[in-house]
């Protein structure tokens, strides 16, 4: 069940008391070792109705409760005991992009049919920098491949999306073989 209104609120609470007592980087680091170390069991677990807020409380704590800060302890007790922990998985979603944004960082996907070399990464994150939107931001980069973009590439930076890729010229030109621009309309 999707709850992106509670998961944002819940994250936002979780973000600002975070920066607020100077422990961002150690709550990001607890909850992403609480991701890493959660099984589809575990979720299940967490997620049924059947257990209690106070029986999850104390799994929780019981599992990792040596691992992580009590602050954090204290966010997921809180979310058990409201009975919000069906939206853990978008809090941390929403967590994380509050994160990137306060530190500026950005997620570069860079779409091609066969694996790049570092150069690559390093020519196109460089023309990136030059825009003044990019200029002082920490880039991320993540590779796909995609074997269907047959040449070229695909850069998706947030909401800029660069398509150099010989799959959208084909298309380009499909579209206008269909249309046909040459010959001129009749009415």
């Amino acid at each position: 069940m999707r709850q992106p209104k509670v998961a944002h609120r819940y994250a936002k609470a979780l973000f600002d008391l975070a920066v607020e007592t100077n422990q961002l980087e150690i709550v990001r680091e607890d909850i992403a070792t609480i991701a890493s170390h959660t099984t589809e069991d575990f979720r299940t677990l967490m997620m049924s109705p059947v257990i209690n807020g106070d029986k999850k409380e104390k799994i929780f704590t019981t599992i990792f409760g040596a691992h992580v800060s009590k602050l954090t302890i204290s966010f997921f007790n809180l979310l058990f005991k409201k009975g919000r922990e069906v939206a853990v998985k978008e809090i941390h979603n929403a967590f994380d992009v509050m994160y990137r944004e306060h530190h500026n960082i950005h997620i570069v996907e860079i779409t091609t049919a066969a694996p790049v070399s570092e150069d690559v990464n390093t020519y196109l994150t460089n023309k990136l920098k030059a825009r003044p939107r990019y200029a002082n931001a920490n880039l991320q980069v993540t590779n796909k491949i995609d074997e269907s973009v047959i040449g070229g590439f695909v850069l998706q930076v947030g909401d800029l999306l660069y398509d150099a890729s010989i799959r959208h010229d084909l298309a380009v030109i499909k579209k206008q073989f269909i249309e046909n621009m040459y010959v001129q309309k009749l009415r």
